[in-house]
């Protein structure tokens, strides 16, 4: 069943795109867990290599209200940077039409840590969702908030609906201690006068929200204001206008999976975000949010089995916005 109808057709109705989604999800799990394991850990961040590889789960979220899963999809995991799409809402609502001054929004053609393209381009990042442009975004939240951490923090809070979200400590330790790399980065951009706070003060913040722990269901809910013009729909709380959410659904699509994302666009067709803790989410306008974990992963940091489960449902129900 497609989502995009014929001219002169009508849209199908949700409860008809998720009748048997449960069953759905827990079919897909279940190949999912028999395929042999495929990639490898994210060892570079030492507090990462200790997880479990086995993990896996999945979740849709609807914007009726419905929930379903199947697996590991309770298992928190840190978010890693998918932290980015909610760290880039919460900067435009702060900063509005400035913001672009200071980041692009083209796809990078660059590993996601590229330090060679920030200097090519001096030092205005390609996009939000590079490790670059995320840092500049850290920076914007640590200039217009008193207290940037506990801000970013508490909107996941509210978008999740779950006040226990923690950050893991020891993965932002970890972060901290491993980090050189996003450090050169950001003095790289210091350089060049596009980082206004201390470079301490932004990594601070940069590694804090990337070591916020999720789950697949947590993920699925928050994120269901993009799929729904902006508007959050369990609160009708407005968390970004219908155009803005535009916005960040095209960037998603051109760049939320690094140099994979024109892949994914050719075989999934959904704007989607992949963090190297193993979790991807998948925004279906009008429908809803798959979120999916597993921690393995592929050549370009994205998680090889959340990525062929999030393939497998939106070829099977047509999810694709193209």
């Amino acid at each position: 069943m497609s989502l995009m109808p014929r001219k002169g057709a009508a849209m199908p109705t949700i409860p008809a795109i998720s009748e048997h989604l449960g069953e759905t999800l827990a079919t897909i799990h279940r190949d999912a867990v028999a395929r042999p394991v495929q990639g490898r850990l994210a060892d570079y961040i030492p507090a990462l290599a200790v997880v479990v590889p086995s993990q896996c789960g999945i979740a849709v979220a609807t914007l009726d209200g419905e929930v379903a899963a199947a697996g590991d999809a309770e298992t928190a995991f840190s978010i890693q940077s998918i932290s980015k799409v909610f760290s880039l809402v919460l900067s435009m609502q702060r900063m509005g039409a400035s913001l672009w001054s200071r980041v692009g929004m083209e796809p990078s053609g660059q590993p996601f840590n590229s330090i060679v393209q920030l200097e090519w381009e001096h030092g205005i990042p390609r996009n939000p969702f590079i490790n670059a442009g995320a840092i500049l975004v850290a920076d914007t939240l640590v200039a217009h908030f008193s207290a940037s951490r506990p801000a970013f923090l508490g909107f996941l809070r509210k978008l999740s609906g779950n006040e226990r979200l923690m950050v893991n400590e020891e993965v932002l330790a970890s972060e901290s201690l491993h980090g050189s790399r996003n450090a050169a980065l950001a003095h790289l951009m210091k350089s060049f006068g596009n980082l206004e706070a201390e470079v301490g003060q932004v990594l601070d913040h940069y590694f804090f929200q990337c070591s916020v722990e999720m789950n697949c269901t947590d993920l699925a809910r928050s994120l269901l204001f993009l799929a729904n013009r902006g508007t959050q729909p369990s609160s009708g709380e407005v968390v970004c206008s219908q155009r803005d959410a535009h916005r960040v659904n095209a960037i998603l699509s051109t760049s939320g999976m690094y140099d994979q994302s024109g892949q994914f666009a050719f075989s999934v067709g959904l704007p989607a975000k992949s963090g190297v803790g193993g979790g991807i989410v998948a925004i279906v306008p009008g429908y809803g949010v798959i979120a999916a974990w597993s921690p393995p992963l592929n050549a370009h940091g994205n998680s090889s089995t959340a990525l062929w489960m999030i393939t497998r449902l939106a070829g099977k129900l047509g999810l694709s916005i193209y």
